[in-house]
This record gives structure tokens, sequence and C-alpha cells, in this order.
């Protein structure tokens, strides 16, 4: 590959800057809520007074579908009781149990969370059709970019479930589901940057690529069942596990970038700026939660935003990919 020109470098090393500064510089907040007397007080006289194992209060249907039971309920309750007591003294809103008081809809916990997720999973579905239908049938990544899809739809239902209920279960579903995508975006961006494939594929340059996905392959999937095993059966660490994906995420960053500036320096091509424009994107999306702001109209707050910003991400991604695999110097001898 072409060596990389002063101004290059100096691309590279702002867009990497830039990154790890957005990236690593998160403001830390601690729920304190949890610690309100007026809260614990709440709680205790709620469950005393309302759960009684005798005469416990009926929750409705909808309710107990989304699995709250009594004391959850009495939770929830609380949250709003010393929320709105609060505002009315001019005190500052305070977190519960690592969360927002949001105001609950239909059981749901985080409404506009659970929108703007199926959203992102509808985009994946949309992605898929359009790998279907868009990429040349040669292209030795199809069938990659398909699975991805695939485990982009299950992120964000996982995503859907963790935020219309929170529990461990949903929870660790949600982080793991999350931990498979950036990992996966990690193991497909190389084998479209570097192209360990041929133009016209042929049973050696097909069984050559099959070896190089499959060691690559095989180092993603060992590193992600390592760290799924640690959170799960050693100790789930959430400063661990956001560590672990801010690096993952960070290594595909810097290769976009990488991409994207070789490549137009290279053949002046001005889609090549996708992936650098996708990924100074993503940055300034993250960098919503580093507001961390009290939610609006008691339901949307920095997180949602961020699930909002992250919507048209992949359909870019996708149409990125698709120009790419029919690139006139790679891929016009592709069959279609």
């Amino acid at each position: 590959m072409a060596a990389l020109s002063l101004s290059s470098r100096r691309s590279v090393l702002f867009f990497v800057a830039f990154l790890v500064v957005a990236v690593f510089s998160p403001l830390c907040r601690a729920s304190i809520g949890d610690e309100l007397p007026e809260f614990k007080n709440c709680v205790q006289a709620c469950v005393e007074q309302e759960c009684d194992v005798s005469n416990p209060k009926p929750l409705p249907l909808h309710l107990r579908l989304l699995l709250w039971t009594c004391p959850s309920e009495c939770d929830y309750v609380c949250q709003r009781v010393v929320t709105h007591d609060r505002i009315e003294k001019s005190k500052s809103i305070e977190q519960f149990h690592g969360k927002w008081p949001f105001y609950r809809v239909m059981g749901v916990q985080e409404p506009f969370s659970v929108i703007f997720s199926i959203l992102n999973g509808v985009q994946f579905y949309r992605g898929l059709h359009l790998i279907r239908k868009e990429f040349p049938n040669a292209y030795p990544p199809k069938k990659i970019h398909l699975l991805g899809a695939y485990v982009g739809m299950a992120a964000w239902l996982f995503s859907t479930i963790f935020h219309t209920r929170d529990s461990i279960l949903t929870e660790r579903l949600d982080y793991f589901a999350a931990g498979a995508l950036v990992l996966f975006n990690l193991f497909y961006a190389p084998i479209v940057i570097f192209r360990p494939f041929n133009s016209t594929p042929t049973l050696r340059s097909e069984q050559k690529f099959a070896s190089w996905v499959y060691i690559w392959g095989l180092v993603c999937a060992t590193a992600y069942i390592s760290h799924v095993y640690f959170l799960q059966f050693v100790r789930f660490d959430y400063t661990y596990n956001m560590a672990a994906n801010v690096v993952v995420g960070l290594c595909q960053n810097v290769l976009w970038v990488y991409y994207s500036v070789t490549r137009y320096d290279r053949e002046k091509r001005p889609w090549a700026f996708w992936p650098g424009f996708i990924v100074a994107w993503m940055t300034c999306a993250m960098s919503l939660e580093l507001l961390d702001f009290p939610p609006l109209f008691d339901a949307l707050d920095a997180h949602a935003l961020w699930h909002a910003a992250t919507i048209p991400v992949s359909m870019w991604m996708y149409r990125f990919l698709v120009r790419e695999s029919r690139d006139d110097i790679y891929g016009k001898r592709l069959k279609m």
C-alpha cells in the first residue's frame, strides 16, 4: 500500500486524537437517589402496606405481563413521588439504581429508548434486504455482511427488551448482544479494507479467503467468549465492559479512518470518505452520553438521544459497502 503523505498522516493523527479524547472522557456520576432517606422510607412503607403476603395489592395485567411485582411497583411509585417533591422544592433530580426516574408508559420503563432501539433494528432489517438485492453474488464478504445484519437485529432486539423492563437477565442479554455487534464490526472491517480475496474468484483464492476468515474469526470469537465468560462467571464489571467495548470500537474506527484517507489519496474517489464521515458522526453522537441530563418530559434523556443518533448510521454504512463492492478496480468483474 502506498506510503501516506504528510497531510494524510496528520489527518489520521487528528482523527485518532479526536476519538481518544471523546471516547475516554466520560463524565461519571454516582446514583445517590437510592440513598435518600425519603426514598428508603417511602419504599419501606409502601411494601409494608401494599405487599402483604396474605393479601397483596393486585397489579394491572399489562404490568404483570412485563414482570412487575408489588415491591418493584412500590420502588417505581416512590421514585416518582420523591422526584416530584424535589422538583417542587427546587432540588436537583437524582438517579435511582443508576437510571433517571423515567415516566413509565404502559409498563415500559424507557419509552423513547425503546422506540429508537426498534428503529435501529429496522435499519438492520432494511440492510439485510439491501445486501441480498444489491451486493454482487460473487462478492466474497456477502455472507459475512448477511450475518452481520442478523447480529445487528439481535443486538437492537435485546436493547428494546432491556429498556422495556430492566432486570439482571435483560441487562446481561443487552450487554452481551451489544458486545457481539461491536466485535463483529471489528471482524468485518479488515476484510473490507484489506481485501484478502481476488476480484475473479478461483478455487484457490476462495480457499485462501476462507482460511483468512476462519483464522480471524476464531480470534474474534475467542475474544468474545472470554469476555462473556469473565462477565458472567467471574465478575460482572461495568467499568471493564465499557472499556472493552470502547477499545474495540476505537480500533475499528482507526481502521476506517485509515481506509478513508489512504483510499482517497490513492484514487481520489469522494465516496471513500463515507466511513470517515460515519466515524466522525458516531464520535459526536457518543458525546451525547457525556451530557447525562435529567430526562426531558420525564422520558427523553441523553442515552435515548444517543440511540436516536445511531438510527441512520447502519444504512449509510450498508450503502457504502454496496458501492465499495462494485468498485471499478476491485469489483468490475464480479457477476451480479
